[in-house]
């Protein structure tokens, strides 16, 4: 039986690990549930999988859950906490694995804490990996503890790299589904409506992550992320846009021959697979019909249409504190899309600004870190107060 905690719990990836437990109840166990304001959905998750210890971050919210689990016999023992204390009390439980699936840079000291608790770590944010991955691939090395990744894209490579030998890769390829504005012209991107932007054409999202793989943001994440997980250089790591989202990543070896993991595109496959390794347990979420695939196809990003892309890769190349600015920027900028108080062609503007404009350091404490996201924030949000709010509900005006 192995013992989790779930931060991040009413989120898309949070939900789907909720499914996962009930599905296999001889082999996991929640002790721990942590989330923002939704409490009654997590009132709702404590009911199944019973935890000992459940965080909101919101005060009221707690207060509202507090109530709803003392109504009931089956629940009135689960102990209720509140505001950031009480998240990183559930990142503090005693258990076997931590899953991350907070958005954006909240779960980073969460993680930390899990990690120094000697929870393995099942890794939904990204964002924390890109802000602060070397702080800790460092302190998952110095407590021996185990980072498992639930991006599609890296248990994809970390699935095809198992039992390799890392030196003997030639590339890793993360592979894009190309978002919603795949086919359009260029000119005609920066005009997106948030409701437009928001229709994936494969992948059930949350709202942030599903803006940023409008702008391939994501895969500019996911880049850096690859390459603190697995230690390939930047060069060596390479998108390509794969409509079909079949397969999920590859890897080239240096004799020439490519490992691919392929998949039907169900976020619980590789949420089974982190929390259930080194094991594979079925039955199966969904099988991929070979039929039903009529072709598999590529291309390579343009990345003059979606210059976020390239954000990431030289935001990684800088290192220190670059990533952490874009990341902070973007997630500004997203936020200010979704409102609809600044233009979707205005996101790269906004991240470049910040960029540009932010006091780099090379070799970041966690204290520079913190304070480079809070700047940036600011400083994000500033810029996107400046910019034309060009788009309404229903289209540009």
């Amino acid at each position: 039986m192995k013992n989790i905690v779930i931060l991040g719990s009413t989120g898309s990836i949070g939900t789907q690990t909720i499914e996962v437990v009930v599905r296999h109840p001889e082999r996991f166990s929640v002790a721990g549930l942590a989330a923002g304001s939704s409490w009654e959905e997590v009132a709702r998750q404590a009911a199944l999988v019973h935890p000992q210890r459940v965080a909101m971050h919101d005060l009221t919210a707690a207060a509202r859950l507090r109530e709803a689990l003392a109504a009931s016999p089956e629940t009135r023992h689960i102990e209720v906490l509140e505001g950031q204390e009480g998240i990183m009390a559930v990142a503090s439980m005693s258990a076997d694995m931590a899953v991350i699936a907070l958005v954006g840079v909240a779960g980073m000291l969460p993680t930390l804490r899990a990690i120094e608790s000697g929870m393995d770590i099942a890794f939904v944010n990204k964002e924390t990996l890109v802000v602060g991955g070397e702080l800790v691939m460092a302190a998952a090395r110095r407590h021996g503890v185990k980072l498992l990744p639930v991006d599609s894209e890296h248990s994809a490579l970390f699935q095809c790299l198992n039992g390799e030998d890392p030196t003997r890769i030639a590339r890793l390829v993360l592979t894009s589904s190309g978002g919603p504005f795949r086919t359009w012209p260029e000119e005609r991107i920066p005009g997106a409506t948030v409701r437009e932007a928001l229709k994936h054409p494969t992948w059930s999202m949350g709202s942030k992550i599903t803006i940023d793989s409008a702008t391939l943001m994501n895969k500019g994440l996911e880049v850096i992320e690859a390459y603190h997980l697995f230690g390939v250089g930047f060069d060596r790591i390479d998108v390509l846009v794969h409509p079909q989202s079949v397969i999920h990543s590859m890897v080239e070896f240096v004799d020439g021959a490519v490992m691919a993991q392929l998949g039907t595109p169900d976020m619980k496959v590789p949420i089974q697979y982190a929390l259930s390794w080194p094991e594979r347990i079925g039955p199966p979420w969904n099988r991929l019909d070979f039929t039903q695939v009529s072709a598999l196809t590529f291309e390579s990003p343009r990345h003059a249409a979606f210059p976020c892309l390239g954000f990431g890769y030289a935001a990684g190349r800088a290192g220190g504190t670059m990533p952490c600015a874009l990341n902070a920027a973007n997630e500004i900028a997203v936020a200010l899309f979704l409102q609809e108080k600044i233009a979707f062609g205005a996101i790269p503007a906004v991240l470049e600004a910040t960029m540009s404009a932010h006091r780099f350091i090379a070799e970041p404490t966690l204290d520079d870190l913190i304070e480079t996201d809070r700047w940036c924030r600011s400083h994000a949000r500033e810029v996107g107060e400046r910019s034309p709010a060009v788009i309404s509900a229903g289209g540009t005006t």
